[in-house]
């Protein structure tokens, strides 16, 4: 299989450890993974207001990139990414008085989106065209005594029309870690947001999410937060600090993307998980259970 792949910003820079697993996880998997040439940032987040062509334009261009490459669909691993594409995907195709402005606007191009490219997320093609039983049978190290609380946060089930599971109770990261021999817990605020961007102006707002989220992953008997998204990847790792600050009971517990989880089972090199760029090590949990 060839999948034609958006990385996104962030997995080229501080959330390497995800680009690098991703890559190596789906050749495991025989999957090749082609990287979208000149491909440019997302936009980062959907915009609101009812008259925003303008953070329509990057996702479009991506969009026209892929229509480049003859591909029909381009699968994305950042949560935020893809709540972001597929989203101005939506609008576009729902919209052709707004798609023809933009195709105006970006006269430059050679190339006219016509809404004729598909966004997923990994976690559908893992779900929808590898399948989780060929995925078990290419696990060479099952991570088994692993107890996995499986973070989807808001982009991977908000709004509805874009949500690759059950916006209430998701299952799919779930049905993928015991793909991968490990056990998921109970989460009951898997789908809290982590506080966003928050983060920037009122770095407490966020120390307290995570404390309430981290917390409830304690309290489920969780060793490990597996993510989808950088940005909730950040606010659960680095920001555990100011939540033990907030709580002097705080369990500090490592925050992995759950393609991390993917390379370790499929036995991929350890330079792909990249451990350095975490906050809390995730190397003894890990290396106590006998997985790295």
């Amino acid at each position: 299989m060839k999948l034609s792949y958006y990385p996104g910003c962030t997995l080229k820079s501080h959330a390497r450890n995800f680009d690098d697993s991703t890559v190596a996880s789906m050749a495991r998997l025989d999957v090749e993974v082609k990287e979208l040439a000149n491909w440019n940032c997302c936009g980062t987040v959907h915009g609101l207001t009812s008259d925003n062509l303008i953070q329509r334009m990057a996702p479009v261009t991506n969009l026209i990139r892929a229509k480049e490459e003859s591909a029909n669909a381009f699968m994305t691993s950042c949560a935020m990414c893809y709540n972001t594409l597929k989203r101005a995907n939506q609008h576009v195709r729902a919209d052709a008085e707004a798609l023809a402005t933009i195709n105006d606007f970006l006269s430059l191009e050679t190339t006219k989106y016509t809404g004729d490219v598909d966004v997923l997320h990994l976690l559908e093609v893992l779900r929808d065209q590898v399948g989780f039983e060929k995925l078990a049978a290419k696990v060479k190290r099952p991570l088994k005594g692993l107890r996995v609380a499986c973070y989807y946060g808001c982009l991977l089930v908000r709004p509805q029309e874009v949500a690759i599971d059950d916006v209430e109770n998701p299952t799919v990261m779930e049905k993928l870690v015991e793909a991968l021999g490990a056990t998921p817990v109970r989460f009951a605020l898997k789908t809290e947001c982590c506080g966003a961007y928050h983060t920037v102006g009122q770095p407490e707002v966020v120390a307290d999410r995570t404390n309430r989220i981290m917390g409830n992953a304690h309290s489920g008997g969780a060793d490990v937060v597996v993510v989808s998204c950088p940005l909730c990847a950040h606010n659960l790792d680095h920001r555990q600090q100011e939540a033990r600050r907030l709580n002097s009971n705080f369990h500090h517990m490592p925050v992995l993307y759950f393609t991390q989880l993917m390379a370790i089972a499929l036995g991929c090199d350890k330079t792909v998980l990249c451990f350095d760029l975490h906050h809390v090590d995730p190397e003894p949990t890990l290396a106590g259970l006998g997985l790295v």
